[in-house]
């Protein structure tokens, strides 16, 4: 389930009021005291994905409290992970202390206070939270405790794929079923525990089904940041992650496609999303089929066509079917497919090379 929150639709003087009662509810009860409540604005949207809810949040300047006493009124018992992005904030619970912090994670826990504030006057902190049971976690609370206010780099290794999840989730959310979230679900909750394990130097000890969702989701990130190399092929992607070909598809068996079939959709949306881009009318076909890493126009245009029952030159200008009856539903769904892969960010750049 998804809900999309924005304190435009409340009145201006109730708007900060509106924005403590929605944390209240969707992550902790919280103090929370801002300069300008006036001039407040925020947004949210909230995320059930399970196991863990992921909640991403925008809002002015502002600073928090956690006290004893709201911890006995409600406490979800929960550890809350973010990746901090926009302008910066701070957090301080238990020893640690996390100084200014943004394109970054930071971990604190609703059990014990803590004291946050986002202190740019003027500027916006965007902050996607994931909150997870103490329970979903494999670590003792002592610890956890070492790394709560602590800044988690998100440009390296595990935290920096699990900073990739949290920024594209709610893409990947879209029109999923509740069994499809409830994985999504299950991934966030490895990734985290790896990510954690990470920093607490116990990957090694994480079970195989953390460590393997980790090692997937690298993967995906590779495949692609290289779809436009021709020779990316399953292959090349075993060798690249130290892992045998029949390993690699081994990790795909619990998926809907293999890794050639995968990387064949992902590079289709691609040049179907570009087709679709009203700046790139002027750019060849064949220079779209060979962006996306497609060994050739005649290649290209029949695998478009058993994808999408069309041709890419009739996709982008119109279709060849009747004007009043418009494409058929398999085409129009691929249309719609096209449309919302551009609005999920294929504009984002090139394809990288390996």
């Amino acid at each position: 389930m998804r809900a999309e929150l924005s304190s435009a639709a409340v009145p201006a003087r109730d708007r900060f009021d509106w924005f403590t009662e929605l944390i209240a509810r969707s992550l902790a009860p919280t103090s929370i005291r801002c300069e300008e409540p006036e001039s407040f604005r925020a947004e949210a949207t909230l995320l059930d994905l399970g196991a863990v809810q992921v909640s991403a949040f925008s809002y002015s300047a502002l600073r928090s409290r956690r006290t004893p006493t709201l911890i006995r009124q409600n406490d979800p018992e929960q550890y809350q992970l973010a990746l901090v992005t926009g302008s910066p904030m701070w957090i301080a619970q238990r020893r640690g202390e996390s100084g200014p912090v943004t394109g970054d994670l930071v971990l604190w826990d609703t059990s014990h206070p803590y004291e946050a504030g986002a202190p740019e006057e003027g500027g916006t902190v965007r902050a996607v939270v994931m909150q997870l049971p103490r329970a979903a976690l494999p670590f003792r609370a002592d610890r956890l405790d070492r790394l709560l206010a602590q800044r988690i780099p998100a440009g390296r290794g595990t935290g920096a794929v699990l900073a990739q999840f949290l920024g594209t989730v709610g893409a990947h959310a879209d029109g999923c079923g509740e069994r499809e979230l409830g994985r999504l679900g299950t991934a966030a909750v490895d990734l985290a525990t790896a990510c954690l394990a990470e920093r607490l130097d116990v990957y090694d000890d994480l079970p195989a089904e953390a460590r393997e969702q980790v090692l997937l989701r690298q993967i995906d990130a590779f495949i692609d940041h290289n779809l436009g190399d021709p020779r990316l092929t399953p292959g090349m992607v075993a060798a690249r992650h130290h892992i045998s070909v029949r390993r690699l598809h081994l990790l795909f068996q619990g998926r809907p496609e293999g890794v050639a079939a995968s990387i064949r959709r992902r590079r289709l949306e691609g040049s179907r999303a570009d087709l679709l881009r009203p700046e790139l009318l002027g750019r060849p076909v064949h220079a779209i089929a060979a962006r996306w890493g497609f060994a050739g126009p005649a290649v290209f245009s029949r695998a478009f066509r058993r994808a999408y029952g069309t041709t890419p030159s009739e996709l982008r200008h119109g279709g060849p079917w009747p004007q009043d009856t418009g494409p058929p539903p398999a085409v129009a769904e691929g249309l719609r497919a096209g449309s919302t892969f551009l609005a999920r960010g294929a504009q984002a750049g090139p394809p990288g090379r390996a």
